[in-house]
């Protein structure tokens, strides 16, 4: 399925699981679409192998001046640290409230689910994570369920780095179909 010139914003800050981004964004890349990386961490931001610092990428829009009208979908990689900087960050959240508010597509994996908790974006969705977040997204109203990959209104959510073979091919799917105002579904 392609996605050919559908531009998908990353947004991530010091401290994301390299690997949530870097697979994700190879898989949307391949099947056509633009990635930018969003980021209030200036010029560059570090991914991180667990516990391991990683590799430096270079950040194409810096948070003040990102606006969600650009783009077609949001991933919102996981890590300890990346979220829980980014739901502190009133102008990370409101990127995001943005996306959710639109409903355009938006991918979040592992610990990436604490910035749309902080949105306000889970609230009777179905969603699946890393599960030390079963109770915050239980206690946000959310259904959590374990599962590779979880969709529900545009939502696509998957728990660890083994899931995103299957978290990249449902995010790009619904990029293709694009924003959902319909009815949930999980699959």
């Amino acid at each position: 399925m392609a996605v050919n010139g559908k531009r998908v914003a990353i947004l991530v800050t010091e401290g994301f699981e390299q690997a949530e981004m870097v697979g994700p964004r190879k898989a949307l890349e391949d099947a056509g679409a633009k990635t930018e990386i969003v980021s209030p961490a200036g010029d560059e931001v570090q991914g991180w192998n667990h516990y391991d610092k990683g590799d430096w990428f270079k950040v194409d829009v810096g948070i003040d001046a990102a606006n969600a009208n650009d783009y077609d979908a949001l991933l919102l990689p996981g890590g300890v640290a990346n979220p829980d900087q980014l739901r502190a960050n009133p102008k990370a959240v409101q990127f995001v409230k943005q996306f959710v508010d639109s409903g355009k597509p938006i991918g979040v994996i592992c610990h990436g689910p604490w910035t749309l908790i902080e949105a306000g974006a889970v609230k009777g969705r179905t969603m699946t994570s890393w599960p030390s977040l079963k109770t915050d997204l239980t206690n946000a109203g959310a259904r959590w369920v374990d599962k590779e990959v979880v969709t529900d209104r545009g939502i696509v959510s998957s728990r660890k780095p083994a899931d995103i073979p299957a978290f990249s091919r449902k995010l790009i799917e619904e990029i293709a179909e694009g924003r959902h105002a319909r009815e949930r579904h999980a699959a």
